[in-house]
């Protein structure tokens, strides 16, 4: 386990050091401007994705993606995002008890 950590924590080093050391021409290039914009959007979706629908290694549909489904519908309607969260959990916690 030990050594899977130390793996880790010196590739995330590698990784930064490797973007400190980019020269300038190539991070003030447009198209790595704009993935860097758009890559913590697509990596927060795909989180969000994996969190809901999996349960260990199986899809699955429960309440937490009627959680989901309420958030969205609430932020389409530009509700605060204390409400959003709020409403999201009680939609959760709401079929957790019937189910």
């Amino acid at each position: 386990m030990w050594v899977a950590i130390a793996v880790g924590a010196v590739s995330c080093y590698a990784l930064k050091l490797g973007g400190l050391s980019a020269p300038k021409a190539v991070l003030e290039d447009r198209r790595v401007q704009k993935v860097a914009e758009l890559l913590p959007v697509a990596l927060l979706a795909a989180l969000i994705v994996t969190q809901t629908f999996s349960k260990q290694q199986e899809l699955t549909i429960d309440p937490r993606a009627a959680g989901v489904g309420v958030a969205v519908i609430a932020v389409l309607l530009r509700a605060p995002f204390l409400v959003v969260v709020t409403l999201a959990a009680a939609a959760a916690a709401l079929l957790r008890l019937i189910a």
